[in-house]
């Protein structure tokens, strides 16, 4: 037969299965406690409330008083205060009363709950406490009487209680606290910690609940639990998650600064209040600059006044952007009172601020080697004074790739990233704005569209690659000059540095490629003159002319788009034989076509020391009047001096 249980049965046993908040576990409590928790849409002056129950369980009666509070109204309160008075003295049933009101306040805010639950208590606690600072003989009958009807001397307030009274406040205060951040709409990306504390939250309102039931039935001698657990386990979650408020506290700090400096940003005070908003937080030591040259450290105020080439990156791979950036730190500095465009050389700095995501001791000492022997401008020093890389990726738009942005001493951007620019057209492209590059490109889109026209051959045309385009009527001379080449471009050093060198033979495969191309060549003097520009391209144009009087051969030499050299055949032969020579000088350049340039303008020197003045008599020339007349050596071609009877060339004048 079925056993049948009675009601008073069924009831023992439901309370037998009853367990008290130790019998469960942390996964067991969150889960319950979520399941009580539905939205957050009913209204409660948390912050009033906050503060009435702080004044009456701190006794502080300097507070500022509350006026106006409503939310919630008295009967919730008392509702909640006599659950916990009348809640019997096993700890199962703190439990029961514990879920009993979460499941009350279930549409309030988590801050909400511990707060109304707190006032709740208070309404008691208060109560009893100060009743008991009433003195017996006080003339005020009422408060004597009231104190009777409390039965306050037969009730007492322990230490336990004291010690867990004030354990409750603090974790009050940190989760108030952060509900305040957290309903200030911070993105969890930019503050991470509060994601983190919210973990914690749930365990602190069932705690908090949990000790105020427990503490509200020793002070009514309902019971007579050991508070001290109840103090111990709100203390470790509180513990917890005051460290995720201190995080917090940092990263809204930071981002503040953060959103503080990226308003700030374009419209600085000048270039060196700009560069502190980029690299230095409010509350952290202002960063010095190590001079590579000097090797010495400065405050970064030194570069006020100055236009900076801001070079950030990594610290891999950056071996070429560092040679170049040190050869054009000495071609700025070998003439620093070049007025260019109304900017001078000498007023432009360079300055590495390095972008690491994570320092550690083998990155700390690779920055130290570059720094010490490799560079030779200013670098930001120590990483780790660095405020957060998040403006430098947003505002300049770095994304790992090494930039150069140039600034002006007021602060503004001239070039968001100048690094392709210089790489191109190295010292050319000063003062390295996207204009000037623009200017460099329109100064040889006429030669490159030539090329085109006539079909030279060249494939394409890219910024790191060396490109030789000659000619000549010396077989001898063309044959020694492509096998010169083809050696340079095999040469250990060359390739050692990855440079791709190409060469093209005018009329090698067509011949009729040459008069072409000259004639395109020719024909740019018609073009009128109508302004600075055209007038550099007549000159240039020029010189190309008074190369294919060279009767061995010429040479153009270019960096991608960038015509370089424009050589006599002689000289720009030797230069390329005698790599050997001037190789060392290529690592010490910006590049390969500076080196080659320097020496080249070397032999030319030397071949036109060779070859004293040219004198022509003007009896050699059928005119009865004075004739402009060109010199006649091939590695001249300016206009020669007249001299009494005879013409005369010393080939002094600036290079074609």
């Amino acid at each position: 037969m079925a056993q049948t249980i009675g009601a008073s049965g069924a009831t023992h046993l439901i309370k037998s299965q009853l367990r008290g908040p130790f019998d469960h576990d942390d996964s067991q409590i969150l889960e319950k406690v979520y399941i009580t928790h539905l939205h957050d849409d009913k209204s409660c002056d948390t912050g009033s409330l906050y503060n009435i129950v702080t004044n009456v369980l701190t006794k502080n009666g300097r507070a500022a008083p509350v006026t106006g509070f409503q939310q919630p109204d008295f009967r919730t309160l008392k509702l909640i205060s006599c659950q916990m008075i009348k809640t019997p003295g096993e700890e199962k049933y703190v439990h029961q009363t514990t879920m009993w009101i979460l499941q009350q306040l279930k549409a309030y805010s988590w801050d909400a709950k511990a707060v109304i639950t707190v006032a709740a208590f208070a309404l008691e606690y208060g109560n009893l406490v100060y009743l008991k600072e009433i003195n017996q003989s006080s003339v005020d009958q009422v408060a004597n009487s009231l104190k009777q009807l409390n039965q306050v001397e037969s009730r007492s307030v322990s230490n336990e209680a004291t010690k867990l009274v004030s354990v409750v406040l603090e974790a009050l205060h940190h989760v108030t606290e952060w509900a305040k951040w957290s309903s200030n709409g911070y993105d969890t990306e930019d503050v991470p910690s509060l994601s983190r504390a919210l973990q914690e939250i749930p365990f602190i309102v069932y705690w908090t609940i949990a000790s105020l039931v427990a503490c509200t039935a020793n002070i009514v001698v309902a019971s007579d639990y050991a508070l001290s657990k109840f103090t111990e386990k709100l203390y470790s979650f509180d513990e917890s998650l005051n460290r995720h408020l201190t995080s917090s506290r940092e990263e809204i700090a930071a981002l503040d600064d953060y959103q503080r400096r990226w308003k700030r940003f374009y419209n600085p005070k000048d270039v060196v209040e700009l560069l502190k908003l980029l690299v230095h937080r409010t509350g952290t030591p202002l960063p010095q600059l190590f001079d590579g040259t000097t090797k010495t450290k400065f405050d970064i105020d030194i570069l006020r006044g100055n236009n900076v080439l801001l070079f950030i990156s990594s610290l891999d791979k950056i071996e070429d952007e560092i040679q170049l950036l040190n050869s054009l730190y000495l071609r700025l500095e070998s003439h620093p009172n070049d007025v260019v465009k109304t900017f001078r050389k000498g007023d432009f700095k360079i300055l590495w601020v390095p972008i690491v995501r994570e320092w550690d001791d083998v990155l700390n000492n690779k920055f130290t080697r570059l720094k010490n022997h490799n560079i030779k401008w200013y670098a930001l020093e120590q990483s780790t004074t660095l405020a957060d890389a998040g403006l430098i990726r947003e505002r300049l738009n770095y994304r790992g790739k090494p930039i150069v942005t140039v600034f002006d001493s007021s602060g503004h951007i001239l070039n968001e990233d100048a690094m392709d620019l210089i790489f191109q057209w190295g010292i050319d492209a000063f003062p390295f704005r996207k204009e000037d590059g623009d200017e460099l490109v329109k100064k040889w889109k006429w030669f490159w569209d030539v090329t085109r026209k006539v079909n030279l051959g060249i494939q394409e045309v890219k910024g790191d690659r060396y490109i030789f385009i000659y000619g000549g009527g010396d077989s001898k001379w063309m044959n020694n000059f492509t096998f010169a080449l083809d050696k340079l471009r095999k040469h250990e050093t060359i390739t050692g540095i990855d440079a791709i060198i190409e060469h093209y033979q005018l009329g090698k495969t067509d011949p009729k490629v040459v008069p072409r191309f000259w004639i395109e060549i020719e024909s740019k003097k018609l073009k009128k003159h109508e302004g600075a520009l055209d007038c550099e391209i007549q000159r240039i144009v020029k010189s190309l002319l008074c190369l294919k009087q060279d009767p061995q051969g010429w040479v153009i030499l270019t960096k991608g788009y960038n015509v370089k050299v424009l050589g006599h055949g002689e000289p720009m032969y030797k230069t390329v034989e005698e790599f050997d020579k001037w190789q060392d000088k290529v690592l010490q350049k910006e590049g390969f076509d500076i080196a080659f340039k320097e020496y080249y303008d070397i032999k030319l020197k030397e071949f036109e020391a060779l070859q004293p003045c040219s004198v022509v008599n003007v009896d050699d020339y059928n005119a009865n009047v004075i004739a402009t007349i060109t010199c006649p050596n091939p590695t001249c071609g300016r206009v020669m001096e007249v001299t009494s009877v005879n013409y005369k060339c010393c080939h002094r004048d600036a290079s074609a």
